[in-house]
């Protein structure tokens, strides 16, 4: 069951972009705000991430990396 959740205290300049952007996507304020927050909620938090990245095994290149990118700038000049 959904609950209300009420922020107080918003300025009136943010409420305004945010009125603003919501009838861009044409979107009421209460649905701008909550995909809002629900995009925020789904991304995993900073600790997360990085505890993801540490739990991955290396990757091993057979070159340095900087030759890589070299060779990608290369291709897109051609």
């Amino acid at each position: 069951m959904p609950v209300m959740i009420q922020v107080r205290n918003v300025p009136k300049e943010l409420h305004r972009e945010l009125v603003r952007r919501a009838e861009a996507r044409g979107m009421s304020l209460t649905a701008y705000v909550q995909s809002i927050l629900e995009r925020e909620v789904g991304r995993p938090s900073r600790e997360e991430a990085v505890r993801r990245v540490l739990a991955r095994e290396p990757i091993k290149l057979d070159r340095p990396f900087a030759d890589y990118i070299h060779e990608a700038r290369a291709e897109r000049t051609k």
